[in-house]
């Protein structure tokens, strides 16, 4: 598990304003790119549903989405007001945008934006809303049960053995059910199914604490569903990952951390990733122990049985959280919570990785980790200086936070 600490090195002082600048020079050079028209190839950021978002998670995304140009050699072009028209004019001229969205988009919105595949995308694309969240990682109780129109009710029992026990429900009726079916065994944990970071869950330990989780979703059970899974105790999160970029697929294993955001709450701080050429078959061949074979197994089962389960759905960034620990029980287990069809926390590290390693053509695999960093410590911090920032000021929401990403060239396997 990576250490929310970061290593102390680097020059904590004038940070924020010397990335600040940087951003502004790369944003220079790249208006002053030579074929700055409709004719050059161009990577575009796509949040039309980001209103809501904390403003650090914007922030990032822009410069994930810069990064990524950087990355391809192309210049960056935030949408313009009428991206249909653009569209046209664009595609007229032979060019075609490869967009970075905010989340992961429906098939629908993909195909007007003229996506059609893996390459035209760092993200990736469901048949339905309900795809990209965490609803389909469990079944519904009954066979009766209320769910969305395209759920596959046959997925739940196919990764019942990669999942930690748990369903989904879609009317308060079912989920108080389901509820209760969980609690017969212990502790459970009710989880809002969009949101991130570990937030929007809470632990329940009986019926009336299931029912008053249950008051508030009552107006939006239907349209966005709620998860009902086993709570764990002395747990560690490993995630089991994919990027294909520029035509080069590289894949990974690692562990998260959490850390105290300003509140006191424990949120996500990191990841530490293991990344290497290929597909998850390449992660398989690495010396692994036990426990990381099964995380690693199981995303590979999950990441299938979705693709087979929701016909249409196809990524180009994947990332699947693992989940293992022991039951109120005492008995150990491990299994897929919730998958990443998007850009992620994890990102910064993906793309990390894939600079180092298509710059060092003769190495195989990289460490490469991200850091999240709350609070006083945010502004104190010494950076390492082959970081990448892609956060560092005081959100409006969350508070002082520094987020940044590097490799770990001295770290082995």
């Amino acid at each position: 598990m990576p250490d929310c600490q970061p290593p102390a090195v680097g020059t904590a002082g004038m940070r924020f304003a010397s990335y600040a600048g940087k951003c502004r020079q790369e944003t220079d050079m790249r208006d002053r790119l030579p074929g700055h028209g409709l004719g050059l190839p161009v990577v575009m950021p796509y949040r039309p549903d980001a209103c809501a978002a904390a403003s650090h998670e914007i922030a990032t995304h822009q410069r994930i989405a810069q990064k990524v140009a950087q990355l391809l050699g192309r210049r960056l072009q935030d949408p313009p007001e009428d991206l249909v028209q653009w569209r046209a004019a664009y595609g007229a001229a032979g060019g075609s945008p490869y967009y970075v969205p905010f989340d992961t988009l429906e098939v629908a919105v993909a195909t007007a934006l003229g996506i059609h595949g893996v390459p035209d995308l760092f993200g990736g694309v469901v048949p339905q809303a309900f795809v990209a969240t965490k609803v389909i990682t469990h079944p519904v109780w009954s066979p009766d049960a209320a769910a969305p129109a395209g759920w596959c009710r046959t997925m739940g029992g196919l990764i019942e053995d990669v999942v930690l026990p748990g369903y989904s429900a879609f009317a308060v009726a079912d989920a108080r059910r389901a509820g209760r079916l969980l609690l017969r065994e212990g502790r459970g944990r009710v989880k809002a199914p969009m949101d991130k970071g570990g937030l929007g869950q809470q632990v329940i330990r009986d019926a009336h604490a299931l029912d008053a989780c249950l008051v508030p979703l009552e107006d939006t059970l239907a349209t966005t569903g709620v998860v009902l899974e086993r709570d764990m105790d002395h747990v560690r999160t490993c995630s089991v990952g994919q990027i294909i970029l520029d035509g080069v697929c590289l894949s990974y294993h690692g562990t998260q951390c959490l850390t105290p955001d300003n509140t006191g709450g424990m949120v996500y701080g990191g990841s530490s990733l293991q990344v290497v050429r290929g597909d998850f078959d390449a992660v398989l061949r690495l010396p692994l122990d036990p426990q990381t074979r099964r995380a690693v197994v199981q995303a590979c089962r999950y990441h299938q049985t979705a693709q087979e389960c929701y016909p249409g759905l196809y990524a180009s960034r994947c990332n699947y959280d693992v989940l293992q620990g022991e039951t109120a029980g005492g008995v150990w287990q491990s299994g897929v919570l919730e998958q990443s069809w998007r850009v992620g926390g994890a990102t910064g590290a993906e793309l990390a990785a894939f600079a180092y390693l298509r710059e060092h053509p003769e190495v195989g695999q990289v460490r490469a980790v991200t850091c999240e960093i709350y609070g006083r410590a945010a502004a104190s911090t010494p950076v390492p200086r082959d970081a990448v920032i892609y956060f560092d000021g005081d959100d409006g929401s969350v508070g002082p936070l520094l987020k940044y990403a590097r490799v770990e060239t001295d770290a082995g396997p």
